[in-house]
């Protein structure tokens, strides 16, 4: 059975709210600064995004919703960025702009590093999110934080290193062959790991 989106062609949706303007910084973390508890982050990347209200009404126009957006933008470089984010998406816009009121901005620096993390969880849903998951169990055993997996596939050789697997019985099977008894089953997984 698959799953079909409704048609929000003929609804008209008016968002009203807080805007954001979401900064990403993307890099990769490799020391910790000697003048504070903190990484140092070698930023490779950038993407910015529409944020708290402004996302709801992106949300709405990705689904095909007719959005109009209201809310307060500083008159700032920022307020700019989003103003041209929202118009990309199709949003009708009914913006403030105000110089009191800078526009409110998250700057978030995310890196690739596992440090700080007690335990690393991946869940695989075979969408291509984890096409890199031996160097994410890899990076997390390097900084002694255990790997729990919920694999997707035929190929658990992928997920070598980490900590525990736990597939249901239908995707155990598909790897080991089909079981018959719990002896059984407590054999193949012995021999699979």
């Amino acid at each position: 059975m698959s799953l079909r989106i409704p048609d929000f062609s003929s609804v008209k949706a008016l968002v009203a709210g807080d805007l954001m303007l979401d900064r990403y910084w993307l890099g990769s973390a490799s020391r910790i600064s000697p003048e504070a508890p903190v990484p140092v982050v070698r930023i490779t990347q950038s993407q910015t995004r529409a944020g708290g209200a402004a996302n709801v009404a992106v949300n709405l126009a990705s689904l095909g919703a007719r959005t109009a957006l209201a809310g307060v933008i500083g008159r700032d470089a920022d307020g700019g960025a989003l103003r041209q984010l929202l118009g990309e998406q199709g949003i009708e816009l009914d913006l403030v702009e105000s110089d009191g009121c800078p526009t409110i901005t998250k700057l978030r620096v995310l890196s690739r590093s596992v440090h700080g993390a007690s335990v690393c969880v991946l869940s695989d849903y075979a969408k291509g999110s984890l096409g890199r998951a031996a160097q994410l169990v890899q990076s997390a055993r390097n900084h002694g934080v255990p790997v729990l997996v919920d694999p997707k596939g035929t190929d658990f050789s992928r997920y070598r290193g980490a900590t525990a697997l736990t597939p249901n019985l239908a995707e155990f099977e598909a790897v080991a062959g089909a079981v018959t008894s719990d002896e059984e089953l407590l054999a193949r997984g012995r021999r699979l790991r």
